[in-house]
C-alpha cells in the first residue's frame, strides 16, 4: 500500500496563519469582524423581512484590547471655582482707604496695591456712584475691578508678590434714536417730565438754545420744543441717554433750530439748519437758573435804600453755593471785594465788552487770569449789600450797562460752516432734521392732526 508521504501533505491553515506577524492578524480580525456585521446589519429586502434578531459574539483578545483606547479609566476634569467679588458703593465724601477698609483692607494693602501697577493712579479720581469690586483670598488682595459706569471698567489681577496686571474692558451699547415734544404751561423743566425726559437731557436741550434764550427770564406760557436723541441700551436694558441730534424751540413766537454735526476734522457742535454754529460770544445766562428775583429795570426800588436807583443788571436769585459760569471767554479784569458788592468779579472780553458778577459767596478766580466761556468763575452768594442769595450780572458794551437780552444784534457774529464743507454738512444733517419733523406729524396724525 502506498503511503501519502507527509513532506508532501499540504500546510493546515493554522500553520499558514502562524507565519503572519501578530499584530496584523489581529488587524485582520477586526477588519473581518466588521465587515460581517456590516453585512447583517444590511440584508436584502427578502432577507430584511425574515430577519431576526441574535447576539454575536466576537473574540475579544488581548493583543486586540491594545489596539484600542483605554476608557475604563475616569476622565479627570479640574473645577475652577467661582471668584467671589466684595462690592463697594464709592460714597460722597469717599476716599480708597475708607473704602479699603470696608472692604476688609488695610493702609498697607492700599500702599501694596497702588504700587504695583501704575494704572491704579486711575482710581484717585472716582467719584460717587463708582464701583471697586475686590476679589479677596486668605485676607489678601488678589484682584480689584473698578467700574466707572455700566460700560466701562478697568480690572486689576495679582501677578506676583508685587505686581498687579491691568486690564481695560468697554461695552458698546445699542444706539435708538427717541422723539420727546411738549407745551410748556408753567416752566421748562415740569415740561420736559411730563413727556418722560430725564433732568439731564432738559438741561442739555436748555444748554444747545443758552446763547439765545434767556430760560428765567425768556420762557412763556405756549412755548413749544422738539427733540430727538439717543437712547443708549445694552443687553436690551436702558442704560441712559446719548446725544440730542436735533432740537427746535419756539419761545414767543420765534423758532429756533438746532442740529449736531461731525464736521470733516472730527470737531462736533450744534448748528442752525443753514450751517450757523448755535454757539455764540456771549451766554444768555450765566449759570444754571431756576428763577430769577428781578428783571433788567433802569428805574427799579432799590431793595435796602427803599428809593429809585438805577439796577443796571439781572439778578437771577439760586441757593449759595450755586455754580457761576463766564459768560464767554476773557480775562479776569478784577476779582476782589467791596463794601456794596461784597466779593465780585470782572471780565474783560474783546476791547470793548465787560460782564459784571456781584454778591458771590465764593471767587474761584485770580485777578489777570484767562477765562473760557462756561468755567465756573464762582458761586452764588449774599455778599455785600444784598438781602439774600442771588447773583447780580451786569453787561456793559463801551462802558454803558446794556441789557443783555437785547443787545445781541451789537455783539460778535456768528461762525458759520465753510462753504467747502457745505455740501457734506447738508448731506448729513437735512435726514436728521427730516426725522425731526416726521415724528411731530405722526404725533399730530395720532392727535387727529390738530396741533
Amino acid at each position: 500500500m502506498n503511503v501519502p508521504s507527509r513532506k508532501n501533505k499540504p500546510p493546515r491553515l493554522n500553520q499558514i496563519l502562524a507565519t503572519f506577524p501578530r499584530r496584523h492578524l489581529v488587524t485582520a480580525s477586526i477588519l473581518c469582524a466588521g465587515l460581517f456585521i456590516l453585512f447583517i446589519a444590511s440584508p436584502s429586502k427578502p432577507v430584511a423581512a425574515k430577519r431576526q434578531s441574535q447576539t454575536i459574539e466576537l473574540p475579544f483578545n488581548k493583543e486586540m484590547q491594545e489596539l484600542l483606547p483605554d476608557v475604563t479609566e475616569p476622565m479627570s476634569v479640574e473645577i475652577i471655582p467661582e471668584i467671589q467679588w466684595h462690592k463697594e458703593l464709592v460714597r460722597a465724601g469717599d476716599n480708597l482707604s475708607l473704602i479699603f477698609q470696608r472692604a476688609g483692607l488695610s493702609d498697607r494693602d492700599l500702599y501694596e496695591f497702588m504700587s504695583g501697577n501704575p494704572k491704579s493712579k486711575s482710581l484717585t479720581r472716582i467719584h460717587p456712584g463708582h464701583e471697586l469690586e475686590f476679589h479677596i483670598e486668605d485676607q489678601k488682595l488678589m484682584g480689584l475691578r473698578y467700574r466707572q459706569n455700566q460700560l466701562s471698567s478697568e480690572l486689576f489681577t495679582r501677578i506676583d508678590v508685587k505686581k498687579f496686571d491691568h486690564k481695560t474692558n468697554t461695552l458698546q451699547p445699542d444706539i435708538h434714536t427717541a422723539y420727546r415734544e411738549a407745551i410748556i404751561n408753567d416752566s421748562l423743566f415740569l415740561a420736559g417730565q411730563k413727556v418722560k425726559m430725564d433732568a439731564n437731557l432738559i438741561m442739555e436741550l436748555a444748554n444747545i438754545f443758552g446763547w439765545d434764550i434767556d430760560f428765567g427770564l425768556d420762557i412763556r406760557k405756549g412755548d413749544q420744543f422738539k427733540v430727538l436723541y439717543e437712547e443708549r441700551f445694552l443687553d436690551g436694558e436702558k442704560i441712559g441717554n446719548g446725544n440730542i441730534l436735533a432740537a427746535e424751540f419756539t419761545n414767543q413766537k420765534v423758532t429756533f433750530r438746532a442740529v449736531r454735526y461731525q464736521d470733516s476734522k472730527g470737531n462736533t457742535h450744534y448748528y442752525t439748519p443753514e450751517g450757523k454754529s448755535m454757539r455764540k460770544a456771549f451766554l444768555r445766562a450765566p449759570l444754571d437758573f431756576r428763577r430769577i428775583s428781578s428783571n433788567f429795570n433802569p428805574k427799579r426800588l432799590h431793595p435796602i435804600y427803599k428809593t429809585v436807583r438805577p439796577h443796571r443788571g439781572t439778578d437771577y436769585a439760586a441757593s449759595t453755593g450755586t455754580p457761576i459760569w463766564a459768560a464767554g471767554d476773557g480775562k479776569v479784569l478784577r476779582a476782589s471785594y467791596s463794601k456794596a458788592n461784597g466779593n465780585y468779579i470782572v471780565l474783560q472780553h474783546g476791547n470793548n465788552i465787560q460782564t459784571k458778577y456781584l454778591h458771590l459767596s465764593k471767587r474761584r478766580v485770580k485777578t489777570g487770569q484767562r477765562v473760557k466761556q462756561r468755567q465756573i468763575i464762582g458761586n452764588v452768594g449774599s455778599t455785600g449789600y444784598s438781602t439774600a442769595p442771588h447773583l447780580h450780572y451786569e453787561f456793559l458794551l463801551d462802558g454803558v450797562h446794556r441789557n443783555p437780552r437785547t443787545i445781541l444784534e451789537k455783539l460778535p457774529k456768528t461762525q458759520a460752516i465753510a462753504a467747502s464743507e457745505m455740501e457734506r454738512f447738508n448731506q448729513a444733517t437735512q435726514p436728521i432734521l427730516t426725522s425731526l419733523d416726521d415724528h411731530h406729524r405722526q404725533i399730530l396724525l395720532a392727535k387727529g392732526g390738530r396741533e
